[in-house]
């Protein structure tokens, strides 16, 4: 498993945003090609839509337990609330990890920054000033680690 973690940063420093990156690393344990799980990931990047709300490594690691744990009858109460309380889990081991859930937040940007949909270009700079693939390892890393730990998939949060 540790090479999906590697494979999640691997694909972030190739320019896949970081929801993108933490889900295609995982798609195929889910029946998913990669081209499926970089477009269903697509909009999650920069904080949803580079908006800097929730952290798209984030919502990479969410849409995996969804894939994991997802009600699939809209009646199913019990397997809703399963899967949002694995999703709480998960989030707040996220920001214990690494302070924050919001991208905004992990970046250090004030509040006055314009939304631009523009991504930034991919240089030396951009990682050096960019905590974003520490936020895609940690992502994988605690999906691996859920994944390992048998007993919390039967764990009532």
């Amino acid at each position: 498993m540790e090479e999906r973690i590697e494979k999640a940063v691997e694909l972030f420093k190739q320019g896949y945003n970081c929801a993108q990156s933490v889900v295609a690393a995982f798609a195929d344990m889910y029946g998913f090609t990669n081209e499926q799980a970089l477009k269903m990931s697509s909009s999650f990047g920069g904080g949803i839509g580079r908006m800097r709300e929730t952290c798209g490594a984030a919502c990479g690691l969410f849409m995996l337990a969804g894939l994991e744990t997802g009600a699939t009858e809209g009646s199913d109460r019990e397997g809703k609330a399963a899967n949002y309380a694995l999703v709480q889990h998960l989030a707040e081991e996220f920001k214990k990890r690494n302070g924050a859930l919001r991208c905004a937040d992990l970046l250090g940007l004030s509040k006055k920054e314009p939304i631009v949909s523009t991504p930034e270009a991919r240089t030396d700079t951009y990682y050096k000033k960019r905590p974003c693939a520490k936020m895609v390892e940690e992502a994988a890393r605690i999906w691996v680690e859920y994944l390992r730990d048998n007993s919390l998939k039967d764990k009532k949060y």
